[in-house]
């Protein structure tokens, strides 16, 4: 080789090796200006939070590796790899696998890698990557291949390879290099300090404590509507109109904000003294004089005690009023001392008295007028409103998927004095938020489903607060009856419910919290390539609480951004996306949250006319359970537009006319509900009280509340919403026939309807 053939290399590897390292196109972490972003969010605390958070100094936390996902790397075509190869020789790829196998199997390279932060499962995985990328690349980094073609050869140590092997590493978890700027973002050790307004003043904390129906949040309301300016924060759209309503009826100008409804009462559209809300859509920048925290029991909620933990902590009133059950006051005089505010409690007790019966009802023969039957299922619900019906008694049915307006058309058909219907069937979703005129109380079983801390749906017993919030329903003092009863459907359940009741409430311990949009982003601007699922997921790994805090289910968010990852949005839109609130398990609005996402993402203004498009309006009637159903789920859908045009308006411009039609539907869905045991009907002429056929069978096996009333075919199509006028003749007609040939027709007709499920969900994908 010439002398000059080998300054022009030589020049070439000098360029390169002054770069320090290939330029790879992959994640990386730029410390410097992620610790300014983390200067400036301490800034916004306070300084105590800063000398504490490097007071303490806990050991930090060990993050889940499970979670780190390793970035592919794509190689910068411009630079010329060919520089090692010409100084050296080709690397023999056989005899270059022996030695980074041998390298993998060094105790001593695991043990540096594992001071790097590589624990056994990401110095498996960097290893794979490295070991691919050395022996696939058509030619290496200069420096990389004279080390290997040395080590080869016998003139290099194994050891060497380890900077380049870390190096590599690093470049496929960039979060390695930034774990500490990384566990500082997610540090939620003081939320007290998120709220510099509220800290800059000196509140007032009052506690009204008592049961349900103690006049508690009425107390508290009237120091509300006397102030000059005033918050009301509620569990639910319900409550907030209530309060929106018996505001302004006193003459206090009052807004009304939810998550889906702006209303100003001005004309001018100015903003007035007072507002109701739901919990969520409170301001804790707006000064008020007074604020009334309802429910705030609820701060323990698995998905939801975020909003009361942040309404608590960060509301600027002179005055918090915050009402509840008892067995929050020793918390939330706890949180109160990290906020340096003393906290006043008041007392309350009951209006009205309530009593346990000795009897279980056994029978829908012995329903009374006033009863309330608490079922944990709609299936439940639709079952035994049908058997009440069939006894030639009305009943109300109220339950959380129905809209607002048909709850309280229910209601009020169940609290008109001059109305026949005198029975309601309800789930829990009574417990709150409507005034209902019961005198007993009734719970057809005490098994309630729930969703454990991994996300699996399982059946549990109510507790002993949701079986008081539910049972003080009967006799209130606004209501006609003075005092409540309450008792079982199934005698066995007695027992259990008194139990239940006589045991105290078990205290609250934690307060939910939340990740932030600004919190996510600073991890996003670390970890550029990470989904949005996958930065929540290593943030909550990372996170670190005190004692009073707990990080809510995320299952609901994460659901969504996986849904809509493959969408084209930038990070801060598809964070306010997956806040929304969507049932996941009704698959139509699933699906139009996907729709509504890819319309956005296009850049396409969601119109009205695109809306009744995708929902097929006008809807017609419904017909049976099934269109019930999802007449209620494209209630939802529209409820899910009314919520994003208040974060994206331009996008979602033609409010006014969802709200319009979603007036309608809830005028069609209302007749729906008042028809609703024509809806279900399986129109056997002889329905029988399945609660006396089980008592010659002896006691159920099992109280849960899925448990079907009676196994007969009928029930099975009306619980799976198959069952159609049609089939209806077919199947009186089939019944009379003797025990064997039932048995098949049976078989034959649940095939039959089966397949005309199926055609008509092809016909409406078509």
């Amino acid at each position: 080789m010439s002398v000059n053939r080998c300054m022009r290399l030589f020049n070439r590897l000098q360029r390169q090796i002054n770069t320090r390292s290939p330029r790879i196109t992959a994640g990386s972490c730029h410390v410097s200006f992620g610790s300014g972003l983390l200067h400036k969010q301490h800034q916004a605390g306070s300084v105590v939070c800063s000398r504490n958070v490097s007071s303490n100094k806990p050991p930090p936390k060990t993050p889940d590796t499970s979670l780190f996902i390793p970035v592919s790397l794509k190689m910068d075509s411009s630079i010329d790899w060919a520089v090692g190869e010409e100084l050296t020789q080709p690397l023999d790829k056989s005899e270059l696998l022996k030695v980074l196998n041998r390298f993998y199997k060094k105790k001593e390279m695991q043990k540096l890698a594992s001071d790097h932060g590589l624990d056994a499962r990401l110095f498996h995985q960097a290893f794979i990557s490295f070991r691919k990328y050395v022996l696939e690349m058509a030619s290496l980094p200069a420096d990389l291949h004279i080390i290997l073609s040395d080590i080869c050869c016998g003139a290099g140590h194994i050891d060497d390879i380890y900077p380049y092997f870390i190096r590599h590493a690093k470049q496929i978890f960039p979060m390695l290099d930034c774990m500490d700027d990384l566990r500082k973002i997610s540090d939620l050790r003081l939320p007290a300090n998120w709220y510099p307004e509220a800290r800059a003043i000196q509140r007032k904390v009052i506690f009204h404590a008592g049961p349900t129906n103690s006049g508690k949040t009425y107390q508290a309301i009237q120091r509300y509507l006397a102030a000059k300016s005033g918050v009301y924060c509620g569990p639910l759209k319900l409550l907030a109109h209530e309060i929106f309503e018996k505001s302004n009826d006193a003459g206090v100008p009052c807004d009304l904000v939810t998550g889906e409804e702006r209303t100003l009462v001005d004309p001018e559209g100015r903003a007035a003294g007072h507002v109701a809300c739901t919990i969520e859509m409170c301001s804790v920048t707006t000064p008020y004089e007074v604020a009334v925290i309802d429910e705030i029991q609820m701060i323990k909620d698995p998905s939801r005690g975020w909003a009361w933990t942040r309404a608590l902590l960060g509301l600027c009133a002179e005055e918090i009023h915050v009402c509840g059950e008892p067995a929050a006051i020793d918390f939330i005089r706890e949180l109160m001392y990290t906020t340096g505010e003393e906290m006043e409690v008041h007392t309350y007790q009951r209006l009205t008295p309530f009593s346990i019966l000795d009897r279980a009802v056994e029978s829908l023969d012995n329903l009374r007028p006033g009863d309330c039957i608490v079922c944990f299922s709609k299936n439940d619900i639709y079952s035994i409103s049908r058997q009440i019906e069939a006894k030639g008694l009305e009943c109300a049915v109220i339950y959380g998927s129905l809209p607002p307006g048909t709850k309280l058309s229910q209601a009020k058909k169940f609290n008109d004095p001059d109305d026949p219907c005198k029975i309601l069937v309800a789930t829990d979703a009574i417990g709150m938020g409507l005034n209902l005129s019961i005198k007993r109380i009734i719970f057809n079983t005490l098994v309630k489903p729930n969703v454990n801390e991994k996300g699996e749906k399982q059946m549990e017993t109510i507790s002993t607060s949701q079986a008081l919030q539910i049972a003080g329903r009967a006799g209130r003092f606004s209501s006609k009856f003075k005092e409540g009863e309450v008792t079982t459907m199934h005698r066995d359940d007695l027992p259990v419910l008194k139990e239940i009741l006589s045991q105290l409430v078990e205290p609250v311990q934690t307060a939910g919290l939340h990740p932030t949009a600004e919190q996510i982003e600073m991890f996003a601007y670390h970890l550029p390539d990470s989904t949005l699922s996958n930065l929540v997921d290593i943030f909550v790994s990372l996170c670190q609480v005190d004692g009073l805090y707990f990080v809510c289910n995320i299952d609901d968010f994460k659901f969504l951004a996986d849904m809509i990852q493959h969408i084209p949005l930038n990070l801060r839109t598809r964070y306010v996306f997956c806040t929304a609130p969507i049932n996941k398990k009704q698959p139509f609005v699933c699906t139009s949250f996907l729709k509504f996402a890819r319309q956005f993402s296009r850049d396409e203004p969601l119109t009205f006319g695109w809306v009744c498009r995708h929902i097929s309006w006008p809807v017609a009637p419904p017909k049976n359970i099934k269109d019930l159903v999802h007449l209620e789920a494209v209630h939802d859908v529209l409820d899910l537009y009314l919520w994003l045009s208040y974060r994206f308006m331009d996008m979602f411009p033609d409010t006014a006319c969802i709200r319009q039609i979603q007036q309608e539907l809830d005028d069609i869905i209302q007749q729906g509900v008042r028809n609703i045991t024509r809806l279900i009907r399986a129109t056997d002429p002889t329905i029988t009280d399945p609660l006396q056929t089980q008592s010659g069978r002896g006691q159920r096996s099992q109280r849960g509340s899925g448990e079907r009333m009676d196994s007969s075919l009928a029930n099975r199509l009306v619980r799976d919403g198959l069952l159609t006028p049609d089939l209806l003749r077919q199947l009186q007609r089939e019944w009379s026939k003797d025990q064997k040939q039932e048995l098949t027709n049976k078989s034959a007709v649940s095939t039959d309807c089966h397949n005309t499920d199926n055609k008509g969900k092809r016909m409406k994908k078509k």
